[in-house]
């Protein structure tokens, strides 16, 4: 959402941003960021995370305030609740209605419930999907109205291909022999760590060398993946690098294959998209944009949810390392042509055009 609002703002759009603060003062949060790249937010909204309460009328009126002094073209919802909020202020706002338009953050295909029919049909004049096979698959929602995919977009100043940092390496606790799969994700029950630890299991048996790296917190890690390793015997060999900040990048090019099995709440699947800006190949499962974003046997690897094919495909690529930078280079020049904060902006003009005619 930032990423996009400051590439639109480089192409002299005006925007105005409203979201809430952190709960806790110091915690990172988008206001937080949005004021570090200079689009400090416009309003305030008070609510939180959830459907929309029949009290929350001071959201409503702030933001319905807003729009009629601004009197945007567009106002463009990121949430369920955003988008129910944005629809109540719109009728209260006494100024000419912009076009309400909905991210949706899932690229798996939306039910056809009579609920997503209404959200998604004649209660938003847009729809944005996170790719854009997701973007044809729910079409049907929308009754000829307009709908875009795209994928998302990268700091290219963060994301680069750079060498590893053997000073990074040596604080995960990994050798310089050692070779590394990495996968990047929140620890959560839906996340198959089953799967993965058990295709590590395999690796490991094939490949004493071989390491697997987890970036990434959640509460429950130590019953979905720290206990499953110690019961697996592999836990030596499997590296909790917890949620990183600032050093992200050097601790994301420290992995040689990269692997992502389930999308989690941002349907983009960013830190596919960050490996690729790095010239880490991929492999992944067929979940949501996934084999959209990695190319089969052109950018990395996609596999079923099949612990044996998962080990197999991390085994051949590193045991073929100039394979596995051949698919590297063919990332990160996929990254550069479609992972851009310019091509996203490029699709998302395009939808305001449409939806403001």
């Amino acid at each position: 959402m930032l990423r996009l609002a400051l590439a639109l703002r480089e192409r002299g759009h005006e925007l105005a941003l409203a979201c809430p603060e952190p709960p806790e003062p110091g915690r990172r949060s988008l206001a937080g960021e949005a004021r570090a790249a200079g689009l400090a937010p416009a309003s305030t909204l008070w609510g939180g995370p959830g459907p929309l309460g029949l009290g929350e009328t001071r959201d409503v009126a702030a933001l319905a305030g807003r729009i009629a002094a601004l009197r945007p073209d567009v106002v463009h919802a990121w949430h369920t609740r955003d988008h129910l909020l944005a629809r109540r202020a719109l009728r209260r706002a006494r100024a000419p209605r912009p076009a309400l338009v909905r991210s949706l953050r899932s690229a798996e295909t939306m039910p056809a419930t009579p609920w997503s029919r209404w959200l998604l049909g004649p209660a938003s004049d847009g729809v944005l999907c996170p790719s854009p096979d997701s973007a044809r698959r729910n079409a049907r929602l929308r009754g000829g109205r307009p709908i875009a995919g795209a994928f998302g977009a990268v700091d290219a100043r963060r994301f680069f291909p750079k060498a590893a940092d053997p000073g990074v390496r040596a604080a995960l606790g990994l050798a310089p022999e050692q070779r590394v799969v990495g996968v990047v994700a929140r620890v959560q029950s839906h996340r198959r760590f089953d799967l993965l630890l058990e295709a590590a299991r395999r690796l490991f048996a094939e490949l004493p060398e071989a390491r697997l790296l987890v970036v990434g917190r959640g509460t429950r890690r130590h019953e979905l993946a720290e206990a499953p390793a110690r019961r697996l015997g592999i836990a030596e060999r499997v590296v909790f690098a917890g949620y990183r900040g600032e050093d992200y990048p050097e601790v994301l090019r420290q992995i040689e294959v990269f692997t992502f099995l389930v999308p989690g709440s941002d349907g983009t699947c960013r830190a596919v998209l960050e490996a690729a800006a790095c010239a880490i190949p991929a492999v992944v499962s067929r979940r949501g944009a996934l084999p959209e974003i990695v190319l089969h046997r052109e950018t990395g690897l996609v596999v079923e949810e099949d612990p044996a094919l998962l080990a197999a495909a991390w085994r051949e690529l590193l045991a073929d390392p100039e394979r596995r930078a051949d698919l590297g280079r063919a990332a990160y020049e996929r990254a550069q042509a479609e992972f851009t904060p310019a091509r996203l902006a490029d699709a998302v003009e395009g939808m305001y055009r449409r939806v403001v005619r």
